[in-house]
């Protein structure tokens, strides 16, 4: 079978998803190439895609929300959205690429490629199968005016959200949200601590702001600083992602007690070497953490998406959300000392989330290429 797995860049969780799938796809024997869509008009316009979102979420992140809180109302209209009328242009493209390069199934792990997708078979185009996967705890706007074959939800009990927007129930697999199988390899911590070269006596404190360094990751640094001055027993891993200027803000903080990280491509490492996560609420690295199973506390997130994500794992027993960052760093303490707690949180993280996603979804896949 030949897959091709079209995402963007807008945010690190829709790339890991189609990696993850493309992982298994490739550990089957199957062909699966990954792709930005936007790069077959040119870089720039992919770059210039990616990029706009970054920066707005790492510098304005109410504008994103007030943007999203446009889309929930927008969606209600009986008209198509903005955003298939933009990717109409990209249906010539497309085609001309399908054509050279046919494959067996297409999947969707960002809603812009399944308005791609969808443009042409508005257009009477014959494409393969369509597979979206979506990476939130929720049905994003605009999601129900695709036309994709088949829908992976990351829960069942997420169906009525994209039964109510309109969604035909006979399409929704609650198959879950993929992640690569570095998070569910077994591996202890004393091992995870001596590969990274951190010392296995103290208590570590895992921060990031998921790929971009994004959310309110500087005030909830300063905090868990302020809250570790006085325990030299425990540091802090900060994780900066892509987000150069945070990392060399930190980088000079460097010490026993607070280790400064850039872009990694071993966080399920770092997870597994860390006793507390605190992170901003993304679909994607959310999921990557409780398949590896580590106790966590969401931080303020994106407005939007990541505010569902966050009602979700703390409605579940599998995170605590804070507010701000002094509740992040009293709830930080607080946990750390009740080891009964967290290993509650990681019970039903395990109990809900198995780490499996990527291999159902290829199942789906294998299904779908087979023409059933």
């Amino acid at each position: 079978m030949e897959a091709l797995i079209l995402s963007c860049g807008t945010g690190g969780g829709h790339n890991s998803a189609a990696r993850a799938i493309a992982e298994e796809l490739q550990r089957r024997g199957h062909k699966a190439r990954v792709l930005n869509p936007y790069t077959l008009y040119s870089i720039r316009l992919a770059q210039k895609i990616d990029g706009s979102y970054i920066s707005m979420v790492q510098k304005q992140p109410r504008l994103f929300g007030a943007m999203y809180r446009a889309g929930q109302l927008y969606r209600n209209l009986p008209v198509r959205s903005p955003v298939y009328y933009v990717n109409r242009g990209m249906v010539p493209i497309m085609e001309g690429y399908l054509r050279e390069h046919p494959c067996d199934v297409v999947i969707l792990t960002h809603l812009y490629p399944a308005e791609i997708m969808t443009n042409l078979k508005d257009r009477g185009v014959s494409i393969p199968g369509t597979l979206y996967v979506s990476t939130d705890y929720v049905c994003i706007p605009f999601t129900e005016e695709t036309e994709c074959d088949a829908y992976a939800i990351p829960a069942r009990d997420l169906a009525p959200d994209y039964i109510r927007r309109g969604m035909p129930a006979e399409k929704l697999y609650p198959l879950g949200i993929p992640t690569s199988q570095a998070f569910s390899r077994p591996e202890s911590r004393k091992d995870a601590c001596a590969r990274l070269g951190l010392d296995p006596d103290k208590r570590y404190i895992l921060v990031a702001g998921g790929s971009m360094g994004g959310g309110t990751i500087r005030d909830t640094i300063r905090a868990l600083m302020a809250g570790i001055a006085d325990h030299p027993d425990t540091a802090l891993l900060l994780v900066c992602g892509n987000n150069r200027a945070l990392y060399e803000e930190l980088a000079p903080r460097q010490s026993a007690q607070v280790v400064v990280v850039g872009h990694t491509e071993d966080m399920a490492g770092y997870m597994r070497a860390s006793d507390l996560f605190v992170t901003k609420p993304g679909g994607l690295s959310s999921t990557e953490a409780a398949v590896c199973g580590i106790p966590m506390l969401h931080t303020a997130g994106i407005p939007g998406c990541e505010t569902y994500n966050a009602d979700y794992f703390s409605a579940h027993g599998m995170s605590v959300v804070c507010s701000d960052a002094g509740e992040v760093a009293a709830r930080a303490a607080a946990l750390l000392a009740d080891p009964e707690t967290c290993a509650g949180m990681v019970r039903r993280q395990h109990e809900l989330l198995d780490g499996a996603a990527a291999a159902r979804i290829c199942d789906l896949a294998q299904t779908m290429a087979a023409g059933n």
